[in-house]
Order: C-alpha cells, then structure tokens, then sequence
C-alpha cells in the first residue's frame, strides 16, 4: 500500500518517500503502535499518546493524518525544520560514500567541520561525540586532566548551579543540580559544589583554589528557561581566572543560532575555555561536540579520551550543511527580530491573563511561568494541533523550529491567548512531556 504523502521529500529526483522504502507495506493502527511500544520499550519516558510519522518544515504529521504546529523541534534540534532538502540531499550523497570508519582514520567531512566550528567561534580544538551529555562528560575529564597537568592532584573540584540540566549519565548528572535527577542514583561524583543561578556572592564563594572548573548554562533551558546576567557570567570568568580555573558553557540546547546568535556566550561578552554543543547541530543525526581553546587542549593526550561514533563522516556532513545554511542563509538574524517580536507579544498576555506569572526567553527559547500546573497547557495546545512541550511543572517552553515565520508564531500566540481564556481555573492534568 502507497500513502498518499502530499508535501512529501522528493530525494534526489526519485519518487517521494513512501511506506514500501521504510519497510512499513503494512501500516499499523495508533492503537496497536502504542500497544508495542508500551510491551517491548522500557517504559522510562512519559510519552504523549501520540504516533509521530513524518514532517515537513515546521509541521509533523501523526499516523492517522493530523498536523501540528512543532514548537518543541526535537527539543531544540530540529533548527531547520523537518525534511529539509539540502540536509536530506547531503545525508543521501555522504551515505552513498562512506557512513563510518571509527577515529583510527581521518576523515574530509570532520576536518572540514572542525575547521569551520573553529573559524566561527572562540575556540582553537573540537572533539565530536554523540550528545550533548557526551560533550559535558568530555570537557569533565578534560578540566580534570589539565588541572592535574598544571597543579596537582589536589585540584579536582568542580562547580556547578542549582536548576542546572547537563546531562543524565553519571558525571554529567553530578553536575546537574537538581535533587528529582540526582537522589535515585547518588552517591554520585565525588566534589561538586553548587550555588544558587545568578547568586554571584554564593557562586564566587565554591570557587577556591581546587577548583578545575565551573560548568555554567548561559540560558537554563531545561531548568525553566533562566538567562544569565551579564555580570554574573563576568564575575565567574574573572573568578576562574583569579583561581585558575576553567570557565565552561553548556549550549547544548542554546547554541547554534536558538538565542538569536550562533553562539550564546556572544550576547554577554564572555569567552569560555570550553563550550559543548549538540542538539541542533546534525539536524537530528546524533552528534556532540566540545570546542575548547588550545591551553586546555594542550593537556589532553592520545587516549585520554574517545568516541567510537563520535566525528563519524554522516553526522559531521550533515553538520556542514546545517552550519552553512544557519550562518550564510540570515536565519540567525531571522530568530533575533521574530523572537523579540514573540516575547513581546507573550508579554502582552501577560498583562491580560493573570495565570502567567512570568515571561523568559532570548531569541527562539522562551519560557512562560504559570500559576496552574504546565501540562493542563501542554494538553490544551496538542488538542488544538500545537506542540509544546515543559521546563519545569509549571513552565511551559516553546522550541519552535529556527525558519519559523513571524505571521506562525503569532499563530502560536492566538492559540495561547485562546488557551488562557478557556482554561482559567483548570485542576491538574497528567504530566506529559
């Protein structure tokens, strides 16, 4: 059977993608596709009772049809929307050529990536991986590595904020501060020190002389969307430089263009000696990276550090086209004005719906505080064909793809007003993600 796909991708000039070419000639109900997926997955994420099939720019499309507006693109991955077609004709062309050879051998699309994340930021060396929590665990060893390189054994201590979100393995969890992540698995990592976000007296306080490195978010993301004063990220710096210490910023879900500008740190002034990215820089191919500058990169050694699929040629040619297409195309800039227009246009529902109680955001992230519980919200925009998703219980976080228009985030705006006049008073919904 042949689903008629409308706007599907046309690849190369061949026939649109169909079901035969995804092995799907016997299409499944919703119900019987969330049936196998409650039997065989381990049940470790609270999913939404919905069947993801296909996408188109901004939209995806559900099994039985249905289209909705994507305000979480992958959570902040999917920048250029979805089934671009210069990132499928580039994915189809390298695939063809060569997908893997592991890091014993050099390849053309890492170098040339390499070179072009270099050349566009503060940075001097990159090391791929496969996520974002990869990129925090790698720039973790290699704080510690230099510090034992320059001072000692006794210098290992890290630090970290409150609210913080850098990953779910184990040292990347013991960097996240927050107790609903870290209790079940603790003991965790051996001398983390936290501080209150934006508390430049108590961050300034964990910083001592065994201090390797203090891991900040410029924008809190996961944590309820909180942006970074431009004197607390200089006060750090300057503290990291008195103690000697690395500075070291999280934009796994901020780089790449989200804020407005390719890279976070560039709103404030401040260079950080490591950075990680990842979620938007493959367009959804998993790849994670590490820019660090070449004082710490000069105390990592052959076998210090690796990633099987980390640099692999698929992801990192991808990630060429992606970072082409955001820095040669005015997407970057196209985020900036749209974002400061929505923003102003989420404060504007604030002053007539009393149930928001606070409006965050920079460029295409933004986070709305709520008095009543975020998932009667989330809820509320999935029936009415718009996705969202939650930073927090009672934060609702809008991701929408980087080539969203203006005239479809004002869309988004009418939903929500449309939303808060309906639901005024609502009890609590399910959590949904």
């Amino acid at each position: 059977m042949n689903r008629d796909y409308g706007e599907g991708i046309a690849v190369g000039g061949t026939d649109v993608i169909g079901e035969e070419s995804l092995g799907l000639s016997h299409p499944m109900s919703t119900r019987d596709i969330l049936q196998k997926s409650q039997t065989y997955l381990l049940q470790n994420y609270a999913r939404a009772d919905l069947v993801l099939e296909r996408g188109n720019g901004v939209y995806v499309f559900d099994n039985d049809g249905e289209r909705y507006l994507d305000c979480v693109s992958g959570l902040a991955v999917n920048a250029l929307g979805h089934g671009d077609y210069d990132v499928v004709e580039t994915i189809r062309r390298q695939a063809a050529h060569l997908i893997h050879v592991s890091n014993l051998y050099h390849t053309i699309p890492a170098a040339l990536l390499a070179e072009q994340l270099v050349n566009r930021s503060c940075a001097d060396r990159v090391f791929f991986c496969n996520s974002g929590t990869e990129a925090n665990e790698a720039c973790l060893k290699f704080a510690r590595r230099w510090a034992r390189a320059h001072y000692g054994d006794e210098k290992y201590e890290l630090v970290s904020t409150l609210r913080s979100f850098h990953g779910r393995t184990m040292g990347a969890l013991s960097l996240t501060g927050q107790e609903k992540y870290q209790a079940p698995f603790e003991p965790l990592l051996p001398g983390v020190r936290f501080a209150p976000f934006n508390d430049i007296e108590a961050t300034l306080a964990q910083v001592t002389d065994r201090t390797a490195a203090v891991f900040l978010e410029p924008v809190q993301a996961e944590g309820g969307v909180h942006l970074a004063t431009a004197e607390y990220l200089k006060a750090v710096r300057e503290a990291c430089d008195a103690h000697h210490a690395l500075l070291v910023f999280d934009e796994v879900q901020v780089g790449l263009g989200r804020t407005g500008k390719l890279f976070c740190y560039e709103h404030y002034g401040v260079e950080p000696d490591m950075l990680t990215l990842a979620k938007p820089l493959a367009a959804g191919l998993p790849i994670g990276a590490a820019l660090l500058k070449q004082h710490v990169a000069d105390a990592i050694r052959p076998g210090d550090h690796a990633a099987t699929f980390g640099g692999g040629p698929l992801v990192c040619a991808a990630a060429l086209t992606v970072l082409d297409k955001l820095t040669d195309g005015g997407i970057v800039e196209s985020v900036a004005r749209n974002g400061e227009a929505f923003g102003a246009r989420l404060r504007e529902l604030q002053t007539r719906h009393p149930v928001i109680t606070e409006v965050r955001g920079l460029g295409l992230i933004w986070g709305v505080e709520l008095a009543e519980p975020g998932s009667t919200f989330v809820n509320e925009f999935r029936k009415r064909h718009v996705l969202t998703c939650l930073a927090g219980p009672n934060v609702l976080r809008f991701l929408p793809p980087l080539v969203i228009t203006e005239d479809q985030l004002h869309q988004v705006v009418e939903t929500f007003d449309e939303i808060l006049t309906a639901t005024s008073g609502t009890q609590e919904a399910p959590i949904v993600p």
